[in-house]
């Protein structure tokens, strides 16, 4: 029977994009970009978020694309406006394309949704965010403040992942993409994910000890002990990532994340009694259908 170390490390490799994923995202996400640079005066685009710090977990949905109109375009779509206006004017381009049904509007985002028929190979959504230059960094449409726009910078998201993930023996990013299927499979109560992500950069100590259940055991602990406080934004630019959850939606993920916790000790202590095999269904049935059993 595989043993729970190896269990782990089958588990994160399920997790990692297959080839097939990488030439679809890569030949969707290219026409997208073409088609915005063939509708609007794009300085530059490029991807973005968890997709390009390689922390996107399957299924693959939400692909980032981030769109940096040219200063040409600031009278129309930045100058003393709404957020809502750059918004409207990329979800009506890309419903032209793509059909309304498919394409809708978000809090900095327009997503458009792609059939996939089971096929989790397949990407099932990206998010086209539209963005200006300012100064070094950029700001982007944000509906849920009062501004109307948020300054950020995803290259500095991307740098801080890599040098976490080196510090933390190379793990780092596997780690994240397994707790991140942690809260898919448990629907998700701490939103967004990326909050997961930037916990992670606090709470996972380097270095990697080595033992996959202990260091989940302290992260889980870590993340209930500490889910009321604020975390900023990494690049310390925009509204802290903690912004999107009430007082009653982090009770619940302390008490999602403390129950995760428990699980886990379960395991060690299941396996420790020799019955392995229940172990690893506690496993299974903590992190989702990807964790192996053989």
């Amino acid at each position: 029977m595989i043993t729970t170390f190896d269990a782990f490390r089958k588990f994160r490799t399920n997790l990692e994009l297959t080839q097939k994923e990488q030439d679809d995202a890569s030949r969707r996400q290219k026409d997208i970009r073409e088609f915005m640079d063939s509708e609007f005066k794009l300085e530059d685009d490029f991807l973005s978020g968890s997709y390009r710090r390689f922390t996107k977990t399957k299924p693959l949905k939400d692909v980032d694309i981030f769109c940096v109109f040219h200063d040409d375009e600031r009278d129309k779509y930045r100058k003393n406006k709404l957020p809502s206006v750059i918004l409207s004017a990329t979800e009506g381009v890309l419903a032209a394309e793509y059909g309304a049904k498919s394409v809708h509007k978000q809090r900095r985002s327009v997503s458009i949704e792609f059939p996939v028929q089971g096929d989790d190979e397949r990407v099932m959504s990206f998010d086209v965010v539209p963005a200006f230059t300012i100064g070094d960094h950029y700001e982007i449409p944000d509906t849920a403040t009062t501004k109307g726009w948020t300054e950020t910078n995803p290259k500095i998201h991307a740098e801080k992942a890599t040098d976490a993930n080196e510090e933390f023996n190379g793990e780092w990013k596997g780690m994240v993409r397994m707790i991140k299927a942690w809260n898919n499979e448990k629907e998700k109560p701490v939103k967004p994910s990326f909050l997961l992500e930037v916990m992670c950069l606090d709470l996972l100590r380097p270095p990697f000890n080595g033992n996959y259940p202990y260091e989940f055991m302290q992260l889980f602990a870590s993340a209930a002990d500490r889910i009321f406080e604020e975390w900023p934004e990494p690049a310390k630019l925009g509204p802290p990532v903690s912004d999107s959850m009430n007082s009653s939606e982090k009770t619940a993920a302390q008490k999602a994340l403390k129950e995760a916790g428990y699980a886990i000790r379960q395991a060690i202590n299941i396996e420790r009694d020799g019955n392995q095999g229940e172990a690893l269904r506690t496993y299974r049935n903590l992190f989702g259908p990807k964790f192996p059993l053989s």
